[in-house]
């Protein structure tokens, strides 16, 4: 092999391994640790004597801590002080869904989208599954997390 060819294929290498070790760092590049989300809108709905009843939904925020995509848990604080509830994770494309599974057996669920690149936020939505004295309660919010 010439010296023109060995130069063009070391080259070649060289270029080929930087773009597979930036295609693999960007692969490998950890999730947030905490994720503090706000929802500025949202709407609850109660049922009652047979009929659904729709309001809007006051304000929400919470922290997602401890998150832990492999081991598919987090945890989530909605106060300061507060005991962090245990949050499963289903991994999705573009986008992770917390679970919340409540001690009386309600669900509360969290989807937080990729960031946004021109905002720098994550898009989320917000749901929550009740009861009060056996009348079917819901939640949807949506809004934003920031890491």
């Amino acid at each position: 092999m010439s010296s023109k060819n060995a130069l063009g294929v070391a080259l070649i290498g060289a270029a080929v391994f930087t773009w597979t070790t930036a295609a693999a760092a960007e692969e490998t590049d950890q999730p947030p640790a905490r994720l503090v989300c706000t929802f500025s809108t949202g709407t609850s709905v109660n049922y009652e004597a047979g009929a659904f009843a729709t309001k809007p939904a006051a304000p929400l925020s919470f922290s997602i801590t401890k998150i832990d995509l492999e081991g598919q848990s987090a945890a989530l604080t909605t106060s300061e002080g507060q005991t962090p509830a245990s949050l499963r994770i289903v991994r999705a494309v573009n986008a992770n869904h917390f679970l919340e599974v409540v001690n009386e057996g309600f669900l509360n669920l969290t989807t937080i989208y990729d960031k946004d690149p021109k905002t720098g936020l994550h898009p989320a939505v917000h749901s929550r599954h009740l009861g009060l004295i056996g009348q079917p309660v819901f939640g949807q919010y949506s809004g934003t997390c920031a890491e």
